[in-house]
C-alpha cells in the first residue's frame, strides 16, 4: 500500500497538469458512471492529500475522494510534467517491493544543482503511479486506449489520467469530506504546526497500545505505513511492543519531528529514504536500491547497521515487523 509521500506526489502531479482546466470526465469500467456525471465538464480547482487519501475539488463543491489501497494505479498519459524519480521508475511511486529510482549519468547529492526538484520538462510519455504494478510497454498515443478495469478517466486536451483498482472512489460535498478529514490523524505535509504536533503526542501517550500499532493506525497519525513505521521506530530507538503511555513526552515529540522530517524526503525524492548523512554515490545508490537506504526494513536476519545484532521479523496484527531487539528498548 502507498505511504504518504507517494500520494502527497501524485496530488502534486495532479495540481502541475491538471488544475484549473475543465475536464471530460468518464468511467471507461463503468462503475464510477454516475459520478462521473457529476464531474464531467468541471473545472479542476485543488487537489491534495491527507495521508494515504486524496482529495480533489471541482467547481460547483463537488469532490472526488481516492484511496488507492493495494491494487489502485494511476496511469497519466499526454504532455505531463514528470520529475526524474516518476520518469525513471514509470512513476511506481511508495511501494515496499518499488524498484528504486536509477540515473544515468549524474551524481545525484544532498547540496546538488541537479537536484530531484529541479529536474522536469513536459514531454509526450506515459508514466504510472501505483502500488504494486508491473512493468510494461508503455505507448505514446493520446489519449491512449484504457488498460485494464478503468474507474475514472480525467482528461483535458492534453494530459489524461486513469484510475484503476482503487478501495475507494467517490464524489463528496464539502461537509462530506469534512467528515472524511476528522476521522485522519495529523499530516505534517498539510500542517506541521505544534498544535499538529501536540495532537499525535496526545493520542500516541493516552493509550495503552502498543507503539507499533499506534504508528499505524490513521486516526493517530496520518500516512504512516509499514516501511515508516519500523524505521522511524528504530531511528527514535523505541521498541515497537512499548505501550503508548509509556512514551514520555520527550520521545512522542521526537517521532512526530522524525515524521516530519522524512515524509518530506520522502515528497521531495520519491523514495522513503531513512539513512542520514549519504551524498555522492552512497546517496546514488540509496535511491536506486532500497537495501541501501533502509536501517531495518526487509533485513530480517541480518546484521544490524548499527550494532551487529540480527534483525527480526515478527507479525504484528497481521503485518510484517522488522526492528532491532539490541537498539530499541
Amino acid at each position: 500500500m502507498p505511504e504518504g509521500h507517494s500520494v502527497h506526489r501524485i496530488a502534486k502531479q495532479f495540481d502541475r497538469n491538471f488544475v484549473g482546466h475543465r475536464l471530460e470526465v468518464s468511467s471507461p469500467q463503468g462503475r464510477f458512471a454516475d459520478g462521473a456525471k457529476l464531474l464531467n465538464g468541471s473545472e479542476l480547482t485543488e487537489v491534495w492529500a491527507v495521508g494515504k487519501q486524496m482529495f480533489m475539488g471541482f467547481a460547483g463543491d463537488n469532490w472526488l475522494r481516492v484511496h488507492l489501497g493495494i491494487y489502485g494505479a494511476w496511469d497519466f498519459s499526454g504532455d505531463i510534467h514528470a520529475d526524474a524519480t516518476i520518469a525513471s521508475a514509470n512513476g511506481r511511486m511508495g511501494q515496499t517491493n518499488q524498484r528504486g529510482t536509477v540515473f544515468d549519468d549524474a551524481v545525484f547529492d544532498l547540496d546538488g544543482e541537479n537536484s530531484l526538484t529541479s529536474i522536469g520538462a513536459p514531454r509526450k510519455t506515459r508514466v504510472r503511479m501505483a502500488e504494486a504494478e508491473k512493468e510494461s510497454a508503455l505507448d505514446i498515443s493520446f489519449p491512449p486506449e484504457p488498460i485494464g478495469q478503468v474507474r475514472v478517466r480525467l482528461l483535458t486536451e492534453t494530459v489524461c489520467a486513469d484510475l484503476r483498482g482503487p478501495t475507494a472512489c467517490e464524489v463528496l460535498g464539502k461537509a462530506q469530506v469534512d467528515a472524511v478529514l476528522e476521522r485522519l490523524g495529523p499530516d505534517p505535509q498539510r500542517d506541521p504546526s505544534d498544535l499538529s504536533g501536540q495532537r499525535f503526542v496526545d493520542a500516541i501517550r493516552e493509550k495503552n497500545t502498543a507503539i507499533g500499532l499506534l504508528l499505524m493506525d490513521q486516526s493517530v497519525v496520518a500516512g504512516i505505513g509499514n516501511v515508516y513505521r519500523a524505521e522511524i521506530l528504530f531511528r527514535a530507538g523505541i521498541d515497537p511492543y512499548r505501550p503508548g503511555k509509556q512514551i514520555t513526552e520527550d520521545e512522542a515529540w521526537a517521532l512526530w519531528r522524525d515524521w516530519v522530517y522524512l515524509l518530506e524526503i520522502g515528497v521531495q525524492t520519491g523514495q522513503m529514504m531513512t539513512i542520514d548523512g549519504l551524498e555522492g554515490e552512497q546517496w546514488r545508490k540509496a535511491m536506486a536500491n532500497r537495501a541501501d537506504r533502509h536501517w531495518v526494513y526487509k533485513r530480517e536476519g541480518l546484521p544490524c547497521l548499527n550494532c551487529g545484532t540480527n534483525i527480526r521479523l515478527d507479525e504484528m496484527a497481521n503485518r510484517k515487523l522488522y526492528w532491532c531487539p539490541s537498539c530499541q528498548t
